[in-house]
């Protein structure tokens, strides 16, 4: 199975500041990253007009995409309860992947790295700190059992991460 690490924090705490960084700094370190971004919101990775989106909108329950660049996998689920992150997990191919980032589903059963800002409009009592999590990333020292990562520290994030990744090898 390939290692996850997810990315856990309050909205506008800065996970996907950090992703943007990490991502490229641990390919730099020869870690293959995959990344599974949830959200809330109703989205759409096609756009109206083109041939994909209105062949799929006619009801195509599994629509790829492929270019010589990438292709994409788009399934409707409408029906569905809230998809789990192990059945997305398992329709990435493991042969190309070191490690899958997660940014969100921060009540899955994963290791999780849980992000702090301070002045985000949280307070450190509010950290859900369960077994799962392995370190938190915070602008501001915080007394906690686990790891404290500086937030703006990214060389310390990357190094932990590697070090994390070795251990579970």
């Amino acid at each position: 199975m390939i290692p996850l690490l997810a990315i856990a924090a309050w909205s506008g705490t800065g996970k996907t500041t950090l992703l943007k960084k990490l991502i490229p700094a641990l390919c730099a370190a020869g870690i293959r990253p995959g990344l599974i971004k949830h959200t809330h919101h109703d989205m759409d990775v096609d756009k109206p007009g083109k041939d994909s989106y209105e062949l799929r909108k006619a009801g195509a329950a599994q629509t790829i995409v492929a270019s010589s660049q990438r292709w994409a996998l788009m399934t409707e689920t409408p029906e569905e309860p809230e998809i789990d992150l192990s059945y997305l997990v398992n329709r990435m191919d493991a042969s190309l992947l070191d490690l899958v980032l997660v940014e969100g589903f921060k009540h899955e059963p994963v290791a999780k790295m849980m992000l702090f800002r301070e002045g985000s409009g949280h307070t450190q009592d509010e950290l859900v700190l369960d077994e799962h999590v392995i370190a938190i990333a915070s602008n501001i020292p915080l007394d906690v059992e686990v790891p404290v990562l500086d937030l703006n520290d990214l060389d310390a994030i990357v190094a932990f991460i590697l070090a994390w990744l070795k251990a579970k090898n």
